[in-house]
């Protein structure tokens, strides 16, 4: 018996809608990259892009956990000498808070092609609109890890 491999044509994306409401940063981003990879799916190949769309709103009520917030510092290079810009998380999350979602997305999934390719399935939004109504996503509940307190109780 052959190994199964889907077909373009076979290859049905769904959309799902996720809320960032007070989720902590790495845990909705790692789900979030499961999903636009495709593992959610029976129908995962490591080599297919597979995976689903996915609408994150809520972008601006996002959470860090720990000193995070005061010490986290994005980097960018502008191609010049002594181009180095530094910009802390705070002003980030005020400026921009879409972008800090999207890079720790993209960073989670593949660095090649593929992974360009899945990143373009990903929109995210800084309110709770967004124009994809026509696509009818559906709620994606993401999976919170009980603390330890609340394990022991």
């Amino acid at each position: 018996m052959s190994t199964y491999f889907p077909k373009a044509g076979e290859i049905v994306r769904k959309w799902y809608v996720v809320d960032a409401t007070e989720q902590t940063l790495g845990r909705l981003a790692s789900q979030v990259a499961r999903i636009l990879m495709g593992k959610e799916s029976p129908k995962y190949t490591p080599f297919l892009d597979t995976g689903d769309h996915v609408i994150v709103i809520n972008a601006d009520k996002i959470k860090t956990t720990g000193m995070k917030a005061e010490q986290k510092q994005y980097h960018h290079y502008t191609g010049y000498p002594g181009g180095l810009r530094t910009e802390d998380y705070n002003k980030r999350l005020d400026r921009k808070p879409e972008q800090i979602i999207e890079s720790a997305i993209q960073r989670m999934l593949p660095k090649n092609k593929l992974g360009k390719q899945m990143i373009t399935k990903l929109n995210i939004y800084r309110g709770d609109k967004h124009p994809h109504e026509a696509q009818k996503p559906q709620e994606w509940t993401l999976l919170v890890k009980a603390s330890a307190k609340e394990a022991r109780a």
